[in-house]
């Protein structure tokens, strides 16, 4: 197996996780959102279900900062393939910094596979992504 092989498959991981956080942050903040509404609606005393709000909000905390961390680690991995001379890559369905013109934007079509997804149109660059 190729080191670009590997380069894009590693991509694609990296990609699923970062989605993962963020659905989970999305996910997390609703519910944190919903308790003090849910306490209103059930007449109920502020105290109530402190607890609970106090935990919700830590967990959005706990996601922002390991979303940090796969950043961090996007930023180490960019930087290796480049040291490596591997060709640039971007993978999702979204558009990536550099990506001029826009090529992503929206949903990927089902079916797409692994190497579909990945953009080799980006620029050569000597930022980190």
């Amino acid at each position: 197996m190729s080191r670009q092989v590997i380069g894009e498959a590693l991509a694609v991981r990296l990609y699923a996780a970062e989605s993962a956080i963020d659905r989970a942050m999305s996910e997390a903040a609703a519910l944190t959102a919903a308790l003090p509404a849910a306490r209103a609606d059930a007449y109920l005393s502020a105290v109530t279900g402190q607890r609970a709000f106090i935990g919700a909000a830590a967990a959005i905390g706990a996601l922002a900062e390991a979303r940090g961390h796969l950043v961090q680690t996007h930023n180490t991995l960019a930087a290796l393939a480049r040291s490596l001379g591997l060709e640039t890559l971007a993978v999702g369905p979204v558009d990536k910094p550099g990506d001029t013109p826009p090529i992503g934007g929206g949903v990927c079509p089902e079916g797409d596979t692994v190497h579909s997804m990945v953009n080799k149109s980006l620029p050569e660059s000597g930022e980190l992504c």
